[in-house]
């Protein structure tokens, strides 16, 4: 019998400092991908996962990542462990990631300039911070669902995808917006802080 697991939520923000690459405890698949990237874009994404096994580590055990695969519309899943269900985000200078034993999904954006009719289009605002509340939120749901980040851009999509979903702003950072989907019954942990840093 396994014990249900709330919503785990760790997010980290870029120090100060330098920090090495963690490339060998990447799925294979994940590591070549990021090889290919300038290494300025690598941080974050080598984090993601840094913080990723970590939360796994903690919550499951596990050492290593499991063999990893992508449903349909993109969204990353454990093939091996269903029961485990993860998501994760980064953004210049940010990570967010989420475990969980239900589908969720997590966004983290650093607030920045944004065209006004962008903004308008998507959230009918020309306040940046309105804007990626509402871009995250829209993120958070197409990452849970599953059904692609492209599908958040139509106009049926201001509210839940589904029905006992529900959206959760989250504080991480100064300067950053993040939020959580998940199922409406769910209270996730409060989400751990660290500075990318530490991670690298």
């Amino acid at each position: 019998m396994s014990v249900p697991m709330q919503p785990g939520l760790a997010a980290a923000a870029r120090g100060a400092g330098g920090g090495g690459a963690q490339g060998g405890r990447l799925p294979p698949e994940r590591r070549e991908r990021l090889l290919r990237a300038e290494a300025e874009r690598r941080r974050e994404p080598l984090c993601a996962y840094a913080l990723l096994l970590a939360a796994l580590r903690r919550r499951c055990g596990w050492r290593s990542f499991p063999a990893i695969d992508r449903a349909p519309g993109g969204k990353p899943y454990f093939p091996d462990h269903p029961e485990v269900c993860f998501s994760l985000s980064h953004t210049r200078g940010a990570v967010l990631v989420g475990v969980g034993d239900t589908p969720l999904g997590v966004d983290v954006e650093k607030l920045r300039p944004v065209s006004g009719r962008f903004m308008r289009r998507l959230a009918d605002t020309d306040d940046p911070e309105v804007f990626f509340q509402e871009w995250v939120r829209r993120e958070a749901a197409a990452k849970r669902s599953g059904i692609g980040i492209g599908a958040m851009m139509g106009p049926d999509t201001a509210e839940p995808f589904h029905p006992g979903e529900r959206y959760l702003p989250l504080r991480t950072f100064e300067g950053f917006v993040a939020g959580l989907s998940c199922a409406a019954g769910e209270t996730p942990e409060e989400v751990r802080r660290y500075t990318l840093d530490t991670l690298m």
